[in-house]
């Protein structure tokens, strides 16, 4: 049974912009896995863009609770390339009480625009 649906789209040079203007913002954001690649390279803005835009739409599929952390939930992907999310602390708090027990997410960026579909499951 579906619990929620989100979604949402980040441009991506106004969200490297942000970032840039604000010190410290995607440590806020992210968890280091987030941030790095396993070469130990930072990820490329258009990536963290998807991330940021999947954060935005699991907290949409939630319901949009305002008390959420960002770093509680983490947007990872299989080797096959399947993006997957990981939650913990508030989010998991929240998926719990309303009986989510799976996820789906799609991310996507092209022509500036980063996006992400994700889908709460019970």
């Amino acid at each position: 049974m579906i619990i929620g649906v989100g979604i949402d789209v980040a441009e991506i040079d106004r969200f490297r912009a942000a970032l840039e203007r604000t010190p410290g913002m995607a440590e806020r954001l992210f968890v280091e896995r987030e941030l790095l690649l396993p070469s130990g390279e930072r990820r490329g803005i258009a990536s963290l863009a998807a991330r940021f835009a999947a954060k935005e739409a699991l907290a949409k599929a939630l319901g949009a609770p305002g008390d959420l952390r960002w770093t509680d939930a983490e947007v990872w992907v299989e080797e096959s390339g399947q993006p997957r999310i990981r939650v913990s602390g508030t989010v998991a708090a929240r998926a719990a009480v309303l009986g989510v027990t799976s996820w789906h997410v799609s991310l996507s960026h092209d022509a500036g625009v980063a996006s992400a579909v994700v889908v709460a499951e019970a």
